[in-house]
């Protein structure tokens, strides 16, 4: 199921400078998570597993079954969200694999994604995942959001993937002259999201995104330095990388309370409109 993944030599320098001994593996069938007995045989390829668990008191009542699973001693890798190259530090050395559907992915495009999974995984202060990286904190996203239990997981997973950006961009950036080919993959990958970044609090108000999709879509860009539009620009900021979880709950609960406010200014101008017309009938 998992083979070694041979590197072009700018991607081996990367690893060696943030991940070293880190190994890349190509999947051979596609995931989200892999099952735990599947998963069980990358003991033949690393030295030692080490599953993960964390308190299920972390989780609201209504937490994703996935999302228990992950919690649990399960060995667990890989969650929805994860895009299409994952790592784990569950392994020893850790692993960076790249999932089967990566076949479709622009090869400069790839080796970018496989270098952003190097100085991920070769930073400790970065979590594996948006669960260890809320912690306790989870419940209190979930309070803070009138969003069911698959959207607030989208949107924690956002919240974490921008957290993440602050951390890496500027790995990214500093390619520029050394890993020239990597840097420009980056540049043009964010390029791309300009568009659709500066449309996106209309494509939520006319209902073709949600607010979900719409937080992923913005977290996302981070990573880019790209420029995200209101509400989304207070989580581009030095606060939000110094003080994470937290205050990404604050944004949450100010964010979700402005758009309660903005609806019932909308319904009470739809109101009041209603009354004049029907006065002037």
């Amino acid at each position: 199921m998992f083979e070694t993944r041979t590197l072009p030599s700018d991607l081996e320098s990367v690893r060696d400078e943030y991940a070293s001994g880190a190994l890349v593996l190509d999947v051979a069938g596609d995931f989200d998570t892999i099952p735990p007995e599947a998963a069980e045989n990358l003991g033949l390829v690393v030295e030692s597993l080490s599953p993960a668990a964390y308190p299920v008191e972390w989780l609201p009542d209504d937490a994703p079954q996935q999302l228990r699973r992950y919690a649990s001693s399960d060995f667990t890798i890989g969650m929805p969200g994860d895009g299409t190259v994952t790592w784990s530090r569950q392994t020893d050395p850790p692993v960076v694999l790249v999932k089967y559907r990566a076949k479709g992915t622009p090869d400069d495009f790839l080796d970018f994604l496989i270098a952003e999974a190097f100085v991920q995984a070769g930073n400790d202060e970065i979590p594996e995942h948006f669960l260890p990286f809320f912690g306790e904190q989870y419940r209190d996203l979930a309070a803070a959001t009138p969003l069911g239990p698959s959207e607030t997981y989208q949107v924690a997973a956002a919240l974490y993937e921008g957290w993440v950006g602050l951390h890496t961009r500027e790995a990214f950036a500093s390619w520029e002259g050394d890993h020239e080919r990597l840097h420009d993959a980056w540049v043009d990958a964010g390029g791309r999201l300009d568009d659709r970044l500066s449309n996106l609090p209309r494509l939520v108000a006319l209902g073709r995104l949600s607010f979900a999709e719409a937080t992923e879509f913005a977290c996302s860009a981070v990573k880019h330095g790209r420029d995200l539009p209101a509400p989304f620009s207070a989580l581009d900021t030095a606060a939000y990388r110094d003080h994470g979880p937290s205050y990404a709950v604050k944004w949450a609960e100010k964010t979700f309370a402005q758009l309660a406010a903005d609806d019932d200014a909308a319904s009470g101008g739809e109101s009041d409109s209603a009354a004049d017309d029907a006065d002037s009938a």
